[in-house]
């Protein structure tokens, strides 16, 4: 020989070569099992296409680790350059296995976590097509990760606007979002589809608007219509008790619909229901007469959203004939947010290094619900008969203390409504009559 031999490879240089970026996960692993995906989906396909597919647990996990590892920015842009989209669309037009196509779309929804990957996705025009029509699956797990990955692009600034054109071409998403709310128990895909629906409200107005006004379609093959409303109301009924976060997202919802003249008129069938749900949430979860102060801490924004939507649809009233009953346990809670209000700033200790006004988002809060509470009563004031005011004294709504907090809550701006209750006091309670007058002149 005329030169010594060759050293042996460097098994550390081979693993640098095959890794992802500077992660340790490996091309060579990458690539077989997307291969073996593809040829377990078209193996299945040419010998038993009509049976659901079974997933043997070795794929999966392979599979699953798939999808952990496009959490990963350096996998995300390997797998999109690597046109794994294509192959997972593939995947998912061929699937007869649940549990592949949530993993499927799951692996996506984490790619287009990222700006870059999610704008690449956006432009595939087959993929956008498929998942969207997917919103129309039975398969909760896949729904999920369907919304989860919609809400995500819809969420990234440069991938919104081609999401926002895709979903409002494609007229089937409306009604499959109204029957998830309609029908589903599953608190965490309602949750999901609520943030969806929220981000698609609060980015587009116009999107909103032709939702609430579409009637609905003969081809549509969901068993029964369900209007947009009705089917908010009936997803808030399910996350009530056991998702307060989830309540507050449809609560939002709500109250973007009150925003317009075209969501007002929505209200006109489905209102009377809203309402009482939301008067049932306020009296009965969010404000008792022997909660602490500070209670409004905890329930700040669940109230807010409440009342809002409470105070916008008050104009409705007159149609559905409400009893005394149904609407002074409503008043008591006003006047009790109030109280709770004048007494949690009047017990933080002055030292509280947790002031309010010092943590800006809090203070912003508490003055907002402050502000719609008082709008609220003010509106409410005015149209109270003398028996009804009397009644509010009887069941020890109106007391020394809810009136105090009226007077400083609405003073100056509401000053003409609180003149109006004081005399209206003047038979049903004197001497309370007589306090409030007091602290009007004050």
């Amino acid at each position: 020989m005329d030169r010594n031999p060759s050293p042996p490879p460097d098994p550390a240089h081979g693993e640098a070569a095959d890794a992802i970026g500077d992660t340790v996960y490996s091309k060579h692993w990458l690539f077989s099992t997307l291969t073996r995906l593809i040829q377990l989906v078209t193996k299945h396909e040419e010998e038993d296409s009509d049976t659901q597919m079974q997933l043997a647990d070795d794929d999966e996990e392979d599979l699953c680790r798939v999808w952990d590892m496009a959490m990963d920015k350096d996998v995300a842009g390997f797998l999109q350059e690597f046109k794994a989209a294509d192959i997972l669309l593939g995947v998912i037009a061929k699937s007869r296995c649940p549990r592949l196509t949530e993993i499927c779309v799951g692996i996506l929804g984490n790619i287009a976590c990222f700006p870059d990957t999610c704008v690449a996705l956006g432009k595939n025009e087959d993929l956008g097509v498929v998942l969207l029509l997917l919103l129309g699956d039975s398969d909760p797990p896949t729904l999920l990760e369907t919304s989860r990955m919609l809400l995500t692009c819809v969420s990234q600034r440069d991938a919104c606007g081609l999401w926002i054109d895709r979903i409002r071409q494609q007229s089937s998403v409306c009604p499959n979002l109204c029957f998830i709310m309609c029908s589903s128990t599953n608190l965490e895909l309602l949750l999901k589809v609520g943030e969806l629906v929220d981000k698609l409200f609060d980015i587009d107005e116009e999107l909103m608007k032709n939702w609430i006004t579409a009637l609905p379609s003969e081809a549509d093959d969901r068993e029964s219509h369900c209007d947009v409303a009705s089917s908010l109301l009936e997803a808030a009924k399910q996350l009530r008790s056991e998702s307060p976060g989830g309540l507050e997202v449809y609560l939002h919802i709500l109250e973007l619909l009150t925003t317009t003249d075209e969501g007002m008129q929505m209200f006109d069938g489905p209102g009377k229901a809203v309402w009482d749900f939301l008067c049932e949430v306020v009296c009965e979860d969010l404000c008792q007469p022997d909660d602490p102060p500070l209670i409004l801490q905890e329930q700040k924004v669940l109230l807010v959203q409440a009342l809002a939507v409470l105070s916008a649809l008050y104009s409705l009233q007159h149609q559905w004939k409400s009893t005394v009953d149904s609407c002074l346990p409503l008043v008591g809670s006003i006047l009790r947010v109030l109280q709770y209000h004048n007494e949690y700033r009047e017990n933080k200790a002055p030292s509280d290094t947790t002031d309010d006004d010092d943590d800006e988002p809090n203070y912003d809060q508490l003055q907002a619900l402050l502000e719609t509470t008082a709008e609220f009563l003010a509106e409410i004031l005015p149209s109270l008969p003398k028996e009804e005011v009397a009644e509010l004294v009887k069941r020890r709504y109106l007391t020394l203390k809810t009136c105090q907090a009226a007077v400083d809550g609405l003073l100056p701006q509401f000053k003409p409504a609180l003149v109006q209750l004081a005399s209206l006091l003047t038979d049903a309670d004197p001497q309370l009559a007589d306090e409030m007058q007091k602290r009007l002149c004050a």
